[in-house]
């Protein structure tokens, strides 16, 4: 094991903020995030690798982003450390990616799927429905 010494600077409190929930978010302690971003710094020639990171960007509307400001201040207070937008987002992300590679690594891969392409369709086989009794009264149900 390489031996280590300690560094240390003042860094006016924004940064600081953000670094902290950076590291957080990453599940690392103060020494792993930073020597991390060190360590990138200078095996990339002081540039940002753009090769590991891409930028998603788009607009919603008003009252969605107040939702989410909302939100993320009862997270804020819940979790006691500031939850960023871009940790919310990438969270949300990688969940629903989580559970679509779950499902597809369930679903049985000699099962058709469930799209039929409109030009293969008989144009006469249009589902007929008829209204079947159930326990809570009628439902519409395809022959």
């Amino acid at each position: 094991m390489e031996q280590t010494k300690g560094l240390s600077c003042q860094i006016p409190e924004s940064l600081h903020a953000r670094v902290t929930a950076e590291r957080v978010a990453a599940n690392q302690s103060l020494s792993e995030y930073i020597t991390g971003l060190l360590t990138n710094y200078y095996e990339n020639g002081g540039k940002k690798d753009m090769a590991q990171t891409r930028t998603m960007a788009f607009q919603i509307s008003e009252d969605l982003f107040q939702r989410i400001k909302d939100y993320l201040a009862h997270e804020n207070e819940r979790q006691g450390r500031k939850v960023t937008q871009k940790e919310f987002v990438i969270g949300l992300i990688e969940d629903a990616l989580e559970r679509w590679e779950q499902e597809t690594a369930d679903a049985d891969p000699g099962a058709p799927t469930d799209t039929l392409d409109p030009i293969d369709e008989p144009a006469d086989s249009a589902p007929s429905w008829e209204a079947e009794e159930t326990e809570g009264g009628a439902k519409n149900v395809a022959e």
